[in-house]
């Protein structure tokens, strides 16, 4: 885990264990990181217009559909598509596959942008792109073109954003809450350095944590997920899991654990966290119930042990 990825870690799960809402944290790297793609791009966009051999929208896509200096992943986007899209719809990913439906996704945008010009005749959109004295002009074509590629570019890294969110934070988050509650490690089991993946048996990458009790086994499942989200509890019963963590719940939710007999935290809610209490109970493991005051003693100390 980077530098970067491990603030960000540590903040979501401070405001987690608070019982506060953990987006921001999450929304300004989308941010920071769209915004640097953004100055980025521009400055190709600059080279490339300067270097154009016609008036024509070729040198677009020549310069960033048809180089090798890209990856796969970026043809895609340039060409406004995601890769994930495109293995979606032809059940593969290799290069030749993203760079040809890229190619043929850019010329149907291409038909569609002039079709939508004829049709808004007096629509006029230009962009002025100055870096370093520099100066270009995108038309109406060309405008469009790149906004419509920025636009699948931030809805890639939010997506990619808030998946990672959750994938380093579920271990971190289940690891504090059990030292928060004094739990000795012989009684929960997770690689953090892996990733925040569990690592337990023939349980290998399919659960987020594990509590134990000499021979017995319960498997924890953790989402950050909003209200009304009944796919997740969907997961949950699949994967046979004992206890469910999530950011938010819905009635409906609760309903579908309690019915299952099976345990659930929500961590926006009054009790918050501290409703772990009643896993560590049923499942007969020691602990002590953590007051506000050790809360806010010992959250730091055990961050920096977890996430240094």
């Amino acid at each position: 885990m980077d530098a970067t990825r491990r603030i960000s870690t540590r903040e979501i799960v401070k405001r987690l264990i608070k019982g506060q809402d953990y987006r921001i944290v999450t929304q300004t790297e989308i941010n920071a990181r769209f915004l640097e793609y953004c100055i980025d791009f521009f400055k190709e966009v600059i080279h490339a217009k300067m270097n154009k051999q016609s008036i024509t929208m070729d040198w677009y896509k020549k310069h960033f559909i048809e180089n090798d200096d890209f990856t796969p992943n970026d043809i895609a986007i340039h060409a406004g598509i995601n890769k994930k899209t495109i293995t979606n719809m032809f059940n593969s990913g290799t290069k030749e596959v993203v760079i040809s439906a890229s190619k043929d996704n850019y010329d149907t945008l291409v038909s569609s942008i002039e079709h939508l010009i004829e049709t808004k005749g007096n629509l006029d959109i230009q962009l002025s792109i100055k870096f370093n004295g520099v100066s270009v002009e995108l038309n109406l074509n060309e405008s469009l073109v790149v906004i419509n590629s920025l636009a699948v570019k931030r809805a890639a890294i939010r997506g990619g954003a808030y998946s990672a969110t959750g994938k380093n934070v579920e271990g971190p988050l289940m690891v504090t809450i059990c030292k928060l509650f004094n739990v000795s490690e012989q009684y929960y089991s997770l690689n953090i350095v892996g990733g925040g993946k569990a690592s337990y048996g023939d349980f290998e990458r399919e659960i987020d944590f594990f509590l134990k009790n000499g021979s017995k086994i319960y498997k924890c499942e953790v989402k950050l997920m909003g209200k009304g989200n009944p796919e997740s509890a969907d997961a949950f019963i699949a994967r046979e899991s004992n206890v469910f963590v999530a950011d938010k719940l819905s009635d409906t939710n609760k309903s579908q654990f309690d019915s299952l007999n099976a345990h659930w935290i929500e961590l926006r809610s009054d009790i918050g966290f501290l409703r772990f209490e009643k896993v560590l109970i049923d499942y007969k493991i020691p602990y002590t119930k953590p007051t506000k005051k050790d809360i806010d003693l010992n959250l730091e100390l055990i961050l920096d042990e977890i996430l240094g």
